[in-house]
């Protein structure tokens, strides 16, 4: 896995397209902004400023006001990679809100997608 070119790309790249799959499967974007929000305890507001600001993955973790203490609970695989065995700390925040993207596409109920 190469670690620095994932941590350069821009969320601001992949956020339509966690919009777009999660539209597809009958999804919402609002949806989408509630699991995302929920992982990082980003607002509104400060979730619009990193994407205009186009930050890196990074970045975006970085200046997340707090990682969600319940995220330790998203387990399973994606891409190929078991989460809860991802050594590398943002890799693994990476690979959390890719889960919670892909539970939201594949019709899981929110209160099980974030955890209460």
């Amino acid at each position: 896995m190469n670690s620095e070119r994932i941590y350069r790309l821009l969320f601001s790249s992949v956020y339509p397209l966690y919009i777009q799959k999660a539209e597809r499967k009958g999804r919402t974007k609002e949806e989408v902004d509630t699991v995302t929000k929920w992982l990082t305890g980003y607002n509104d507001e400060q979730l619009k400023e990193q994407i205009e600001k186009k930050s890196d993955f990074e970045t975006f973790f970085k200046e997340a006001p707090e990682l969600n203490p319940n995220a330790v609970k998203i387990t399973g695989v994606i891409c190929g990679y078991r989460i809860e065995e991802i050594e590398d700390p943002l890799i693994q925040k990476i690979r959390y809100l890719d889960k919670l993207v892909d539970e939201l596409a594949k019709g899981k109920k929110m209160e099980k997608i974030l955890r209460t």
